[in-house]
C-alpha cells in the first residue's frame, strides 16, 4: 500500500538564529579596493518590510571563474561553532538576515562574465525560497532580460548609488513584485 506524500509546511521564522553566519555580507576579501555593496529591502506584499528573511548571494569572480575558494563556513576546532570567514578568499557566497527594517548588504566584488548576482530569499511563509538576480547594470543583449517588458525588468535592476553601492530592493507579491526565476 502507498501513502500519498505530505503537504509541506510553512518555515520560519528562524532565520536569524540559525543561519547566519560571522562574516556572512563579506565576499570580498578584506580591504579590496574594487569592492562593491549590494544592499537593499525585503518588502512583503503589503510594502511592508520583512524583519526576518534571509538573502543569499552567489556569483562568479571577477575573473570569472565560478568554483569559489573554500572557508566561508569555517568552524572552530574546539566548539564546533560557525566562527566565519577568514577574511582573505573569495568565495563567491554571502549569506545575511535583514534587519528590523527589513534591510541587508553585502560587500563584494564585480561578478565577471555576466552583469548579475544571483539572489535568494528565505522567509516566513514562504513554503521554498525564491530566486532572483540582480543585475549591476541595465544589461542590453541579455537573453533573459530581453524577454521582459520594462517594468518586469526594472525590478532586476540593481540601482548604481555613491561609492561603489547598488541598491536591489525584493517585493515578494504585490506592484512592482520582483521577477523570481524557477529552476
Amino acid at each position: 500500500m502507498s501513502t500519498p506524500p505530505t503537504p509541506s509546511q510553512t518555515v520560519g521564522p528562524f532565520y536569524g538564529y540559525a543561519l547566519p553566519f560571522t562574516g556572512g555580507g563579506e565576499v570580498a576579501p578584506a580591504g579590496h579596493p574594487d569592492t562593491i555593496t549590494l544592499h537593499g529591502h525585503v518588502y512583503d506584499g503589503a510594502g511592508n518590510p520583512v524583519p526576518d528573511a534571509l538573502v543569499e548571494t552567489w556569483q562568479p569572480a571577477p575573473d570569472g571563474s565560478r568554483t569559489g575558494r573554500p572557508g566561508s563556513l569555517r568552524h572552530d576546532p574546539v566548539t564546533g561553532r560557525v566562527v566565519g570567514r577568514d577574511g582573505v578568499d573569495f568565495t563567491g557566497f554571502g549569506r545575511v538576515p535583514t534587519d528590523a527594517d527589513g534591510h541587508w548588504a553585502v560587500r563584494t566584488l564585480p561578478p565577471g562574465g555576466v552583469p548579475y548576482i544571483c539572489v535568494a530569499v528565505f522567509a516566513r511563509g514562504l513554503l521554498h525560497h525564491l530566486y532572483t538576480r540582480a543585475y549591476l547594470e541595465d544589461a542590453p543583449g541579455d537573453a533573459f532580460l530581453d524577454t521582459l517588458e520594462p517594468a518586469r525588468r526594472a525590478t532586476l535592476i540593481a540601482r548604481s548609488g555613491p561609492h561603489g553601492t547598488y541598491r536591489f530592493d525584493v517585493r515578494l507579491q504585490g506592484d512592482g513584485e520582483t521577477v523570481f526565476l524557477e529552476f
